[in-house]
């Protein structure tokens, strides 16, 4: 009886164990509900109409992004983190639908893209709207606000290179 007792309570540890170690990902709502990305515009700037996410904050283009293609992760992404999606991206009043696109980055993770540009956002902006990335040199290349159209806008460029700027660039 003892030892019928001890191998059941072995096996509902080992139960447990693996309930742990795959199970959260498995039953949490957060990891099985996917996570759909807003993109949208904002109108009260100073460099005009741009474009935000779903939460008002404003999206980056990297100028060294190439062909849809993400140049920006490690460091890069944690200063500049891309706008992850799970499924197709939705398209706010005022952005074109036709322009979202996705794009596959090196660690498996789906970016919105729009106009062909891997979209970004820029940890000191903390406020709906605000643009202190705008212009910003650093990780090799220029961050730049995109309008409505996906086009980069370059008035108002910073005139330093950013407090991120040295080490990385």
């Amino acid at each position: 009886m003892k030892h019928s007792l001890a191998l059941l309570v072995l096996a509902a540890g080992v139960l447990t164990l693996a309930l742990l170690a795959g199970g959260p990902a498995l039953s949490s709502p957060s990891a099985v509900s996917a996570k759909t990305a807003k993109v949208a515009v904002f109108k009260s700037t100073a460099l005009g109409t741009i474009l935000v996410d779903g939460q008002g904050r404003t999206l980056y283009l990297f100028e060294k992004d190439g062909r849809g293609r993400s140049s920006c992760a490690g460091a890069c992404a944690t200063y500049w983190p891309p706008l992850l999606t799970h499924g197709r991206p939705a398209a706010g009043r005022g952005v074109k639908g036709s322009l979202l696109g996705l794009t596959r980055r090196a660690d498996g993770t789906t970016q919105v893209t729009y106009a062909g540009h891997p979209l970004y956002r820029f940890v000191q902006d903390r406020k709906p709207g605000q643009t202190t990335g705008q212009g910003s040199r650093t990780f090799g290349a220029n961050w730049y606000v995109l309008s409505s159209a996906g086009k980069k806008i370059e008035k108002a460029d910073r005139v330093d290179e950013g407090p991120y700027a040295y080490p990385y660039s």
